[in-house]
């Protein structure tokens, strides 16, 4: 079963990172860019009918700080395409 999972800094939490690329494509000319927050995704490969209890566990003690992160879980399809909703 393969999983993707999408974290993200909360809002109103500081993103450096997002600022200086923010910052960089103002520089190369791209108007229009109001805001950018780098998050990062992780994909795994897990047993089929791994319950969303335990990803959902994985995610609160490993894979996101929950103080300053949120994040999503999707359940893909053997194309890679999301199925159903996010949780």
């Amino acid at each position: 079963m393969k999983t993707r999972i999408l974290v993200r800094l909360k809002p109103g939490v500081l993103d450096p990172q997002g600022r200086a690329v923010h910052h960089s494509l103002d520089h190369l000319g791209f108007d229009g860019v109001e805001d950018v927050r780098i998050g990062r995704m992780i994909e795994m490969d897990l047993a089929d009918g791994t319950s969303r209890e335990t990803i959902d566990a994985m995610c609160r003690q490993l894979l996101a700080n929950m103080v300053i992160e949120d994040y999503a879980i999707e359940i893909l399809d053997d194309a890679g395409n999301p199925v159903g909703e996010p949780a």
